[in-house]
C-alpha cells in the first residue's frame, strides 16, 4: 500500500473512531445529541491588539485565600459593608472586616453533599441540590441582596440574610437552566441573563463548545411580578450592567466575544447594537462610579478559537477526539490559565487593559468591582479573592 492509501486509511479509522465514540474518552461523550453552531466572529482586524506588557495584575493582592471556593461574584451592601460573595458550595458569604461569616443561601435542600471540599470543581455534581449564586446585586433603596443562581433562578433575600425568595424560575414558558448575572435599575426592575435553555452551569464547557442560541436578555417588574424577554437567539449571554445614566445596559455574549448595548430610554428604547468587540471572551460587566465598563475576560481571542468558531463541523470533529475536555479547554484559552480584564468608556472605546498573561498570581478573573480606587477580582475558579490597586 502507498504511503497515501495509508493515510487515507488512517483518516479513515480515526473518523470512525470519532463517529462511534467507542470509550467514551471525548469532551462531549456525555452528549449523544450534541450539535455545533457557526458564531458570527467579528472581523479580526475590529479585534483590539492592546496587551499589557507589564503584567501589571502580577502586582495584586491575593486574599483570603483558601478562604473562598469560586467567588464568582463581589458585592458590597448599601451602608458600604462586605464583600459579599457566593460560593461553590451555594452559600453567599459575608466578610465582616474579621471573619467570614454565613450570610444566606438558595437551596431548601441543602445537606451533607454541601460540605467543604478540597476544590471549586468538586462541587459541580451537587450544584443542582446545593445551589450556585453566581451575579449579586443590592437593592440600594431597599438593601436587599438579588441572587442569579445558575440553577434556581432569579431569588432574593433581605437585609438580614437567611433563605433567600425565589422570584423567577421561567420566562414565558421556558425555564430558567443558567441564571447568571443580573443588575437593578432605579426602580426596582430586575434585568438578568439566562445564559442557556439546553445546558446548565455544571456543563458550561460543553455550552461554549456547542455555542447554541438558546440564551435570553430578560426583566423582572417586582411591581408587577411579570418577567419579560428582551432578546433572545443569544450566544452564551453572561455578565451585564446597567450605565450610570440608566438609559441603556451593556451585557456579554461570550461565544462571539463582544458587549452588547440595550436601548432602555430615548428613541432607540428596545432596540439592540455592537457596544464593543472584545479581545478575549467575556465574564460579568460592572460600571464604576464615573460610567465606565469594567469587563473581565475568560480568555484572549486567538485564530485557533475563530477558526473552531467559523466552523463548526471542524469544532464537533475535534472535540469528539479522546482529549478529555479539560485539555479541551486548555487549547482553546491557549495553553495555561491567565486573567485578563478591560475597561470600556460609556461610548465603547478601549480605556485600559490589564492583565497577568502567565497566570502567575491572578490566574482567572469572572468579575471586577471598582471600589475605592481598587479593583476587587472575583473567579468562579479560584480560592481566593485578588485585590488590585490603581493608584
Amino acid at each position: 500500500m502507498t504511503p497515501m492509501g495509508i493515510l487515507g486509511v488512517m483518516f479513515l479509522l480515526l473518523a470512525l473512531y470519532c463517529g462511534i465514540d467507542p470509550f467514551k474518552h471525548s469532551a462531549i461523550s456525555e452528549f449523544p445529541e450534541f450539535e455545533a453552531y457557526k458564531v458570527e466572529m467579528p472581523s479580526w482586524e475590529l479585534v483590539p491588539r492592546v496587551r499589557d506588557k507589564d503584567n501589571l495584575l502580577q502586582k495584586s493582592e491575593i486574599k483570603f485565600l483558601n478562604q473562598v471556593q469560586g467567588p464568582e461574584s463581589i458585592a458590597f451592601d448599601p451602608l458600604g459593608r462586605g464583600p459579599y460573595t457566593g460560593v461553590a458550595d451555594g452559600r453567599i458569604l459575608f466578610w465582616d472586616g474579621e471573619k467570614w461569616k454565613d450570610f444566606a443561601y438558595t437551596s431548601t435542600n441543602r445537606s451533607e453533599l454541601c460540605n467543604p471540599k478540597p476544590s471549586q470543581m468538586s462541587y459541580l455534581p451537587n450544584e443542582h441540590i446545593c445551589g450556585r449564586p453566581l451575579g449579586l446585586r443590592f437593592d440600594k433603596s431597599t438593601g436587599d441582596l438579588y441572587i442569579a443562581d445558575a440553577y434556581l433562578g432569579l431569588l432574593k433575600v433581605g437585609p438580614e440574610g437567611g433563605l433567600a425568595t425565589s422570584l423567577v424560575t421561567e420566562a414565558e414558558g421556558v425555564p430558567l437552566r443558567f441564571t447568571n448575572d443580573l443588575d437593578i435599575d432605579d426602580e426596582g426592575k430586575v434585568y438578568f441573563t439566562d445564559s442557556s435553555s439546553k445546558y446548565q452551569r455544571r456543563n458550561y464547557l460543553q455550552l461554549y463548545f456547542a455555542s447554541e442560541k438558546s440564551g435570553r436578555l430578560l426583566r423582572y417588574n417586582p411591581h408587577t411580578k411579570e418577567t419579560t424577554v428582551l432578546v433572545s437567539n443569544l450566544q452564551f449571554p453572561n455578565g451585564l450592567s446597567l450605565s450610570k445614566d440608566g438609559s441603556f445596559l451593556v451585557f456579554s455574549e461570550l461565544c462571539p466575544g463582544r458587549l452588547l448595548k440595550y436601548w432602555l430610554k430615548g428613541e432607540k428604547a428596545g432596540t439592540l447594537e455592537v457596544f464593543a468587540i472584545l479581545p478575549g471572551f467575556p465574564d460579568n460587566v460592572r460600571t464604576n462610579k464615573d460610567g465606565e465598563f469594567w469587563v473581565a475576560l475568560y480568555c484572549c481571542q486567538s485564530i485557533y478559537s475563530r477558526i473552531l468558531g467559523i466552523y463548526p463541523r471542524l469544532r464537533k470533529f475535534i472535540l469528539k477526539l479522546p482529549i478529555p475536555k479539560r485539555i479541551q479547554n486548555l487549547l482553546l484559552v491557549g495553553g495555561k490559565m491567565q486573567a485578563q480584564v478591560v475597561k470600556y468608556s460609556p461610548e465603547g472605546k478601549l480605556l485600559q487593559v490589564l492583565e497577568d498573561s502567565e497566570g502567575k498570581v491572578v490566574k482567572a478573573v469572572s468579575e471586577v468591582e471598582e471600589r475605592d480606587g481598587k479593583l476587587w477580582l472575583g473567579s468562579v475558579l479560584m480560592p481566593f479573592v485578588a485585590v488590585y490597586d490603581l493608584a
